[in-house]
């Protein structure tokens, strides 16, 4: 008998393509009544199906499966080409937008390992960052390390790197696409996991502590969430309540990517650098979090390498707005109180004080029975 273990992340639909079936055929195999009702460790049955295609085929490429928390740039550099290429080769518009069980076909010689990138001399090469870039993503392009980078180019908080920014690739490691240890789950240079814990939540948790999104919403957001998480060392099953709990509460369980006001009460609000006029429209709350205030906006985009101050709108796009949230609950040091069960000073530091309290636990409590 054939089987397969679910993994987190996963869905009956991108399984049922990474297998060539259907929804309908996997559930009924499986006796399923609800496809949304999967969970990690879960094994399927999947005789009669076909196996999924092997990867590194012929001379014109090969196909690579998306995995949940996986980035364009990241699959790219695990294959020696480019976010182009396999845009181009993938009918990809915007590279941004990728989910977990798209199949890509990975342009060039049938996955064979890349050449080493030209040397810049003293055993390493340089590297322009780009948007998007995280330092994690750049390290495992290169084979080396987030530390082993930010030693090189003295840089102290592996959060704040900046597009245009040149950085200094140290040598000796591993070709482009084959790193000789696999980037820290910490996504922007962010600690190891917590022992036991894996990034990620599946279709079925996620609307499980939000039962009125919608399951299509839940599907479009997913990958986007899953890779903020992994970007924030959000991995346990206490760090993941608490997060989706207070996302829940300020988003109106995701169906909100901007504040319904106009923005215009921050008008003047200087304590959220708001000190030109129309800066409180222009910079209202946006995102899952609700990101606020011309000083957050720049804040964040430095962080993640995207100019938010310049455009505002992008807060709100689900491939930004994630990461946003990730980033505010990473440089806020949440996880450390998620870890010690603080969920008041959570919402404390999320909030500026304690407003929707009673909305929040109960968020918090239907987290908490999910996982």
């Amino acid at each position: 008998m054939t089987t397969y273990s679910i993994r987190s992340g996963d869905t009956l639909g991108a399984i049922a393509r990474r297998f060539n079936t259907s929804v309908d055929k996997l559930a009924k195999a499986n006796g399923i009544s609800n496809p949304n009702k999967i969970y990690a460790g879960q094994k399927l049955v999947v005789d009669g199906f076909d196996a999924p295609k092997a990867t590194g085929g012929g001379s014109g490429g090969s196909s690579y499966t998306v995995k949940s928390g996986d980035t364009l740039s990241g699959i790219a550099g695990r294959h020696g080409t480019t976010v182009a290429a396999l845009a181009q080769a993938n009918g990809i518009s915007n590279p941004n937008r990728i989910f977990a069980g798209q199949r890509l076909t990975i342009p060039g010689s049938g996955g064979a390992a890349p050449s080493a990138p030209a040397s810049g001399g003293g055993g390493g090469s340089s590297y322009t960052v780009r948007s998007g870039d995280t330092l994690s993503g750049i390290a495992g392009r290169h084979g080396t390390s987030v530390g082993a980078l930010q030693q090189a180019n003295g840089i102290r908080n592996p959060n704040l790197i900046y597009v245009g920014q040149k950085l200094t690739i140290p040598g000796g490691g591993a070709a482009p696409g084959r790193p000789s240890n696999p980037p820290p789950v910490g996504g922007v240079g962010g600690p190891k996991p917590a022992p036991g814990g894996s990034a990620g939540v599946t279709v079925a948790q996620l609307r499980g502590v939000m039962p009125n999104l919608s399951q299509a919403k839940a599907e479009q957001y997913l990958p986007h969430l899953n890779q903020a998480m992994a970007e924030a060392n959000i991995t346990t099953p206490q760090r993941k309540a608490m997060f989706l709990a207070q996302l829940a509460h300020e988003s109106g369980q995701l169906r909100y990517m901007e504040e319904i006001a106009s923005g215009a009460a921050y008008e003047g609000r200087r304590d959220l650098g708001n000190t030109q006029p129309g800066d409180g429209v222009r910079y209202k709350g946006r995102g899952p979090i609700q990101l606020t205030g011309r000083a957050n906006y720049r804040a964040a985009g430095q962080a993640l390498g995207i100019d938010l101050e310049g455009n505002p709108a992008r807060a709100k796009d689900p491939d930004v707005a994630f990461r946003i949230a990730g980033w505010y609950w990473q440089s806020r040091n949440l996880n450390s109180y998620a870890d010690a069960g603080n969920f008041r000073e959570v919402t404390r530091r999320i909030n500026g004080g304690y407003n929707g309290m009673a909305d929040r636990e109960a968020y918090y409590r239907r987290a908490q029975d999910v996982f």
